[in-house]
């Protein structure tokens, strides 16, 4: 996910009329602490930040704390929740488009190049562990991490303390799953995706033995996986680095997007509308592909109900979705008419023509030189082939998943909170291959 780091000066203008811009330079943190909310009680001892996935987030304190230190908000704009525990920002107000909606100050950003001017040298060895595993890419991440765990250690003296404790304790994304057996109860690509985020929280927890924090941090596992969590969810991509500009972070997913964040010349954070949002609603960014769930699940931890389509779950041809440069967003069914996207065509046909390597490389060929004819050609002679192998997969994907809910009922939500966004995830997939079955079907 990557945000423009530029505005036009034409939307500068705009800005500069809607909010009054913070100084220069301007840095809250190293001119004194912010003003600490109520601590959170752990363990009996008011000594910080409770992370157990039952704790009460703060979020009234932090939007004071914001305020305080130059976040600017437009008229209207405010946080809401429907639950107490999915805080989000909506408007009680029109906004025009075009309309800055939030201003953060550079000076109130958590940034990977921050971190690194902060606290270099303590992070070294552990950058260089990860340099060592090829995770050279991971850098970045991994320096807020470690400044999201050094503001945690200074608790209530963190200046970064009220959004610390407004932050969610409970993630149901892949980094969350510490028990392997949950991805067990998704379908194979979900699994996958979400093993791959675990994969990645592992190796940052054992990179952080090697950076100077303090012990009891270090060797707590829940609050290392928390900070990963917060990292992962909450920072964007800027030209490389990652930064978190708190209150932009309470922005929800969207399918449809009210809001875009950009920054200006002197790296101040500004998020504005993208279209006219009229009173009532939710303001949205995008934070990823909004045609498949699945990945935003695996990141995220939650289902984006909205998407309009899956990815088609074809774990068994990456092969051949390697051959014919496809990715998972190429390879979908759509959920609301069944259709199928033409690339899942290409691809099962690629795999019935490897009975026949001459065949195959003729339509490889054609494809990769852009020979939509010759393709078509292949498709018309192959259809059945081609519909026989999707209606074999689509057949096997809807067995598994019934048996997969089946197992889920089982289990006891209550010791395993995650199982039912695994079970909301696995509804919208079904629902989306059942459209494609009776459109097979009907062919």
């Amino acid at each position: 996910m990557r945000f423009s780091f530029v505005l036009t000066g034409a939307f500068l203008a705009g800005a500069a009329s809607a909010f009054q811009p913070i100084r220069p330079g301007y840095c809250p943190a190293a001119v004194r602490p912010a003003r600490a909310g109520p601590l959170a009680m752990v363990g009996g001892n008011a000594i910080g930040i409770d992370i157990g996935e039952g704790a009460q987030r703060d979020v009234w304190s932090m939007d004071e704390w914001a305020t305080q230190y130059g976040v600017q908000k437009a008229p209207g704009v405010q946080l809401t929740s429907e639950d107490g525990t999915d805080w989000s920002l909506a408007t009680s107000e029109d906004i025009a488009a075009g309309t800055p909606v939030v201003y953060v100050p550079n000076g109130l950003f958590l940034s990977s190049f921050g971190a690194a001017q902060e606290l270099g040298g303590m992070m070294a060895r552990g950058e260089n562990r990860l340099a060592d595993a090829k995770l050279g890419d991971q850098i970045p991440l991994f320096r807020i991490v470690v400044k999201i765990l050094a503001e945690y250690e200074k608790g209530a003296d963190s200046p970064f303390f009220p959004w610390l404790n407004a932050l969610p304790r409970l993630y149901s994304n892949g980094g969350s799953m510490t028990c392997i057996r949950l991805l067990r109860f998704a379908p194979p690509v979900v699994a996958w995706l979400a093993m791959k985020e675990r994969t990645n929280c592992v190796n940052f927890q054992k990179a952080l033995k090697y950076v100077d924090l303090n012990k009891d941090t270090i060797s707590d596992k829940n609050l290392m996986k928390w900070a990963y969590n917060v990292a992962v969810t909450r920072s964007i991509e800027v030209n490389g680095e990652r930064v978190i500009a708190p209150m932009a972070d309470m922005f929800n997913h969207g399918t449809e997007t009210e809001v875009e964040i950009q920054f200006d010349q002197e790296g101040n954070c500004l998020a504005y509308a993208t279209r006219d949002v009229p009173a009532g609603s939710p303001l949205r960014i995008s934070l990823g592909d909004p045609r498949d769930p699945s990945p935003l699940f695996a990141t995220y931890g939650f289902l984006d109900e909205t998407s309009p389509a899956t990815f088609c779950k074809t774990m068994h041809l990456q092969n051949e979705m390697q051959q014919l440069g496809f990715q998972f967003s190429d390879l979908l069914f759509y959920k609301d008419t069944g259709d199928i996207s033409p690339q899942v065509y290409d691809i099962f046909l690629y795999s019935v023509l490897s009975a026949d390597p001459n065949l195959q490389q003729q339509f490889y060929q054609a494809h990769m030189n852009g020979d939509e004819g010759t393709k078509q050609q292949f498709h018309q002679q192959y259809f059945e082939y081609t519909k026989e192998a999707l209606q074999n997969h689509v057949n096997g994907m809807l067995k598994e998943l019934d048996q997969l809910q089946d197992d889920v009922r089982t289990k006891d939500p209550n010791r395993y909170p995650r199982l039912p966004v695994i079970m909301k995830h696995n509804e919208f997939v079904k629902e989306s291959f059942l459209r494609v079955k009776a459109n097979l079907d009907a062919m």
